[in-house]
């Protein structure tokens, strides 16, 4: 059935880009229920589960069914249902005035954002990897690393529902690398295994030094459990380069809002975001930094 699509992306492959940057638009739409939802969704499950024990139903959470699929999106300002031409992604914000077609509020840019974020970004990867199941392991990737970003973002927060099935993911992608040492996004099993042990250990470690020298928690659980996402995917020999690349980053910006008045010292800025972004980077172009800064300094 799908025969002659295969053939077709495998023969042009502009169209396989093409159409990975438009279906991307599509996941991004859908990334941004996913970003709105699922910090509602847990607090809303937490908080059923300290009600069992405590008898105090919350009241401030939405009643009914609520998970990624229902209820039907609606406007949060006037509650009217957003119709399937109303959630075109990016055009329709564009067609509507970056406004509610109910009642005229405006509508957030970070949805378009988003989406044409996803789209972007699918579109690089199906660049890089070209067709094949190489790519389509890091456009999921790619879109996971989008949803733990904005949440954490968000939240401070990145969920062990997104997570954890990242590490799982990443031991089992290890398990198709090639015998014959052909270089590939696949690392082998031991260098997976080996880079989820190291990823966890190496935050985690860090965290309880900061913690004994300054009484004070420098990260979260998430960040440990993200870094052994990525060391699972791409193996122990990227960690050094996505820990340089997100610390120098993430210290560069922290000082900057500081600088610039726009966040107080006291308050944590997120580091998932960086960890995603040195990730997504390392993924796509790791090991041609790597040679590069080898060959520069040889």
């Amino acid at each position: 059935m799908f025969d002659p699509f295969l053939i077709a992306f495998a023969q042009y492959p502009i169209l396989f880009l093409g159409t990975l940057f438009v279906f991307g638009s599509l996941v991004g739409s859908f990334l941004n229920v996913v970003i709105y939802r699922l910090p509602v969704m847990m607090e809303r499950s937490w908080r059923e589960q300290c009600d069992e024990l405590a008898a105090t139903p919350a009241t401030d959470l939405p009643e009914g069914r609520f998970d990624l699929v229902a209820p039907r999106s609606r406007c949060p300002s006037c509650g009217q249902q957003i119709t399937a031409m109303q959630n075109i992604p990016v055009l329709s914000y564009v067609l509507l005035g970056g406004k509610c077609a109910g009642c005229g509020t405006k509508i957030a840019a970070r949805y378009p954002i988003i989406e044409l974020l996803t789209a972007v970004l699918s579109g690089l990867v199906a660049w890089r990897f070209g067709f094949g199941w190489e790519a389509l392991a890091a456009i999921v990737m790619t879109w996971a690393l989008i949803a733990i970003s904005v949440i954490d973002i968000d939240h401070q927060y990145i969920y062990d529902n997104v997570v954890l099935p990242l590490i799982w993911a990443g031991l089992a992608l290890s398990l198709f690398n090639p015998m014959d040492g052909a270089s590939t996004l696949f690392v082998e099993p031991k260098s997976a295994i080996v880079g989820a042990l190291a990823g966890y250990l190496s935050l985690w470690s860090v965290y309880h030094v900061f913690r004994l020298l300054t009484g004070k928690e420098g990260m979260g659980y998430g960040d440990f459990k993200l870094l052994a996402a990525l060391g699972a995917w791409l193996g122990w020999s990227l960690l050094p380069l996505i820990i340089l690349m997100s610390a120098v980053v993430g210290a560069a910006v922290g000082i900057l809002l500081i600088v610039f008045k726009q966040h107080e010292r006291s308050v944590p800025i997120p580091f998932g975001p960086y960890l995603a972004a040195a990730g997504w980077i390392s993924m796509l172009w790791g090991s041609d930094i790597i040679d590069w800064y080898l060959n520069f300094y040889a």
